[in-house]
């Protein structure tokens, strides 16, 4: 990059501010675009952030204010609440910002233009920094903001709260962000950019998953009735469990606590000043240093070479009785799944959602008094609702961005003389078999482990499989009326308006599914709790209609794709 005094105006150096301001005309332009949904999308993102916000400062209201009745530990247990939080919101910005300091530094398109424009390094380091904290930040803002709010509300913060959570949550940005465009340097230093961003989001979700396990397995539910813990050492021991001195979290838990506490203790704060003044510099000099070097080779990008082995000739020779369009279809569909890290390293959020969902039913307390049969059994049932969020939301993940992944590809399979009824087929089954068999090993799991009677086992099997053929079928009809072919992340696609109402509709298709079943179970448990006679017609009626309406959910939405298709080839 050229500095000043080689024959460039001193004017041609353009400020901070300046380099910044193609970025905020491009949000702008792209929040006033008059796309047909845009306005629909950022009014409903809009009031799910504030209904967000509103229920997560309620919650943490009445959490907080439980804390403050309770003599002695309350006060405690809201200190060590506060600490897990900002130790969470810690992690998760570590690895934002260094995923998203490799796409600001090294892989934006405006890069190339400003390492060749008169702009000083100190300068596009600083507008660098400021882009990678607000773009890996401002969702943590939302969440912590209802947080800070409801302490300083129940300990009676004052007015000064608002400045004095700002000058400690402006440090708490400052030294994830610089920490993760310092190892970004580093990694990129070693391997190209492309390949350095699958090994971070593979370590990210690896990262992410293994909090979730810890943070679900430290049962923090306990936390919620300090009073009912029979054993004071054991609440003591839960309170004062090791929290590292060295992390941010605990200096900003610290200072706050001593200001809602009505103490004076100015260390933290100046603890985290200069921490983050000392790694913002040191991170601007190693970028002086050796960040032209590594931007140059991070523009080299490993050679793959694509080789038969014998997962290779296995598939072919299983899926050979399907002829030889069908099993091409199927095994691209494979193909493309596994060789883009994003897709695949999803799984491992998956096997994590899984792990969390099955441990929350271990726990339910289902023994004991006041639980009879027949809440035993209608636990259960209820299941099948929570499980199919699941299911909806992975079908959103993986299902619906099918036929916009295929992008520019779709045009050549347009004008290829393959029917289209083949292609959404292949997607619908790639994308269901793998769902069906996570739905089925997930309820049967919970059902044996919450030891229901074999009628509402096989009702739990038979009626999550239904569900997910019909889910399978909204995903893929939604995902081709409201197709994303010009997207570059597959990960913005569910987000989506189409995404947005494909969600709605599955929610609307279990509701009618669990409605439609609720009177003929009603019917059987109230037989086996009461001795009450059961109607053969309620049975035959409730589980049939259940059953139609998820075979035409499943089919409807299918021909309706086809039939979107075929426009779109004339």
């Amino acid at each position: 990059m050229p500095e000043r005094g080689m024959g460039v105006p001193e004017r041609a150096n353009p400020s901070i501010l300046a380099l910044l301001r193609p970025k905020w005309i491009t949000m702008r332009a792209r929040a006033d675009a008059n796309r047909r949904g845009h306005g629909f999308r950022i009014f409903f993102l809009a009031v799910l952030g504030m209904a967000f916000c509103g229920f997560a400062y309620v919650e943490m209201y009445k959490l907080l204010a439980h804390f403050r009745s309770v003599p002695d530990v309350g006060t405690l247990l809201a200190g060590k609440l506060l600490g897990l939080v900002l130790a969470g919101f810690f992690s998760i910005l570590l690895l934002s910002n260094i995923i998203t300091s490799l796409s600001s530094f090294f892989l934006s398109k405006d890069l190339d233009l400003l390492n060749a424009a008169p702009v000083s390094k100190r300068t596009f380091y600083a507008a660098k920094f400021i882009e990678t904290i607000v773009l890996s930040s401002w969702m943590i803002v939302m969440l912590a903001a209802p947080v800070l709010a409801a302490y300083g509300v129940v300990y009676h913060g004052g007015p000064l709260y608002p400045l004095i959570a700002l000058a400690l949550l402006t440090p708490f940005l400052i030294i994830p962000a610089a920490v993760g465009s310092t190892v970004t340097l580093l990694l990129v230093n070693v391997f190209p950019a492309r390949r350095a961003r699958d090994v971070l989001g593979v370590i990210a979700l690896l990262a992410s998953g293994g909090m979730a396990i810890l943070f679900r397995m430290a049962r923090p539910e306990r936390f919620i009735r300090p009073d009912g813990t029979r054993v004071l050492g054991d609440l003591i021991a839960v309170v004062q469990a090791p929290t590292s001195p060295l992390l941010p979290s605990s200096w900003v838990q610290r200072a706050l606590m001593a200001w809602l506490g009505e103490r004076t203790d100015l260390l933290p704060y100046a603890v985290l000043w200069v921490a983050a003044i000392l790694l913002f510099v040191t991170g601007a000099l190693l970028h002086r240093a050796i960040y032209d070097r590594t931007f140059s080779q991070s523009q080299d990008s490993g050679s793959r070479t694509a080789r038969a082995g014998s997962f290779t000739r296995r598939a072919y020779a299983l899926l050979s009785p399907l002829g030889v369009v069908r099993r091409e279809l199927v095994l691209k569909e494979v193909r493309v799944f596994f060789r883009d890290s994003t897709q695949w390293s999803q799984l491992i959020l998956l096997a994590v959602l899984v792990m969390v969902y099955v441990f929350n039913i271990k726990f339910l307390p289902l023994r004991g008094e006041g639980m009879t049969v027949f809440l035993v059994n209608v636990i259960p049932f209820l299941n099948l609702v929570l499980a199919g969020f699941v299911l909806a939301s992975i079908a959103a993940r993986f299902i619906f961005p099918g036929i916009s992944l295929e992008g520019r590809t779709f045009w050549l399979l347009r004008s290829s003389p393959l029917e289209m009824r083949q292609l959404l087929w292949s997607k619908f089954w790639v994308g269901t078999l793998p769902l069906l068999v996570l739905a089925v090993l997930t309820v049967g799991i919970t059902d044996f482990l919450l030891q229901v009677t074999a009628f509402m086992m096989m009702v739990s099997i038979l009626s999550i499989t239904f569900i997910t053929l019909a889910i399978s079928g909204l995903a893929i009809g939604f995902g081709t009326v409201f197709p994303q072919f010009e997207t570059e992340n597959a990960a913005q696609i569910p987000t989506s308006l189409g995404g947005v109402v494909f969600l709605m509709s599955s929610i609307a298709l279990i509701g009618a599914v669990v409605m439609l079943e609720a009177r003929p179970v009603y019917a059987y448990l109230g037989a086996q709790a009461f001795g009450t006679p059961i109607e053969p017609w309620d049975m035959v009626m409730g589980f049939g209609l259940a059953a139609v309406l998820c075979c035409a959910t499943t089919l409807l939405p299918i021909e309706v794709a086809l039939r979107r298709l075929e426009v779109m080839q004339r």
